[in-house]
């Protein structure tokens, strides 16, 4: 069952955003959102699931190397259930446990600058959990 799903890497500073195409198979980078307050975030979240008609959200969980979840695990949780409470459509989470690690290794493989990592480096983390989620979905089905 096809659907456009929306990808978050859910940061303390900035929000990477992600899409999938229509048919779910494919994700590229849409955005980063630098954090403001948590309502201008969610409005700005908001914005872009109506703009890109998203029919599900995925938000990277930050779970550590051995299974435990942390401090950024708890403050992700906290936003999906914001999120939960503000949207219309599904929210869902997924182990994002290299996501962000594994961009920043490719960036640097890819000779990008330091500076223009960190402005690519959220939204291409959103873009692997979503490649990543998509995958999942596609074996389980």
């Amino acid at each position: 069952m096809p659907m456009r799903v929306l990808a978050l890497d859910a940061g303390e500073k900035r929000i990477g955003v992600a899409v999938s195409d229509p048919l779910g198979i494919t994700a590229q980078g849409v955005t980063v959102i630098t954090r403001k307050d948590p309502e201008t975030d969610l409005k700005e979240i908001g914005k872009i699931v109506a703009e890109y008609k998203a029919e599900s959200v995925v938000v990277g969980m930050p779970i550590n190397m051995d299974g435990t979840k942390g401090k950024s695990a708890e403050k992700v949780n906290e936003f999906v259930e914001t999120l939960k409470g503000r949207l219309s459509i599904p929210v869902y989470t997924y182990d994002e446990r290299l996501s962000t690690k594994e961009s920043e290794k490719f960036l640097i493989s890819a000779d990008v600058s330091r500076k223009k990592r960190k402005s690519v480096i959220d939204k291409m983390a959103a873009q692997l959990i979503l490649e990543s989620y998509l995958e999942r979905l596609k074996h389980n089905v």
